[in-house]
């Protein structure tokens, strides 16, 4: 479950990057390396845990699978708030400059 929410945030991303591909002031591609990279992990993770499972992984608990999911949205929610910081630190657009400088 892990796996199958940062493939979809990882899709979801590339697709938004590459639509707004010339115009990165957003820095979208920062999170789609997050999201890939989650993935790649969790592809890792996913065969090194079938190896000692065997068929087993493929019939997981319901209790086990909420786990997945929960610890799958941790990772989504974490990447997307590393990618706001990194945003309003970087200020590509001058907002938060704007608005400091008007108080």
């Amino acid at each position: 479950m892990t796996l199958l929410l940062t493939v979809f945030a990882a899709i979801i991303s590339t697709v938004i990057w590459y639509k707004n591909y010339p115009d990165n002031k957003l820095m979208i591609s920062t999170l789609c390396f997050m999201f890939w990279g989650a993935s790649l992990m969790w592809t890792i993770d996913a065969i090194m845990e079938y190896r000692e499972l065997g068929a087993e992984f493929f019939a997981p608990s319901g209790a086990d699978m909420l786990n997945d999911a929960f610890l799958g949205l941790s990772v989504i929610a974490l990447a997307m708030v590393i990618w706001i910081v990194t945003l309003l630190i970087k200020d590509p657009k001058g907002v938060v400059k704007s608005v400091l400088i008007k108080q």
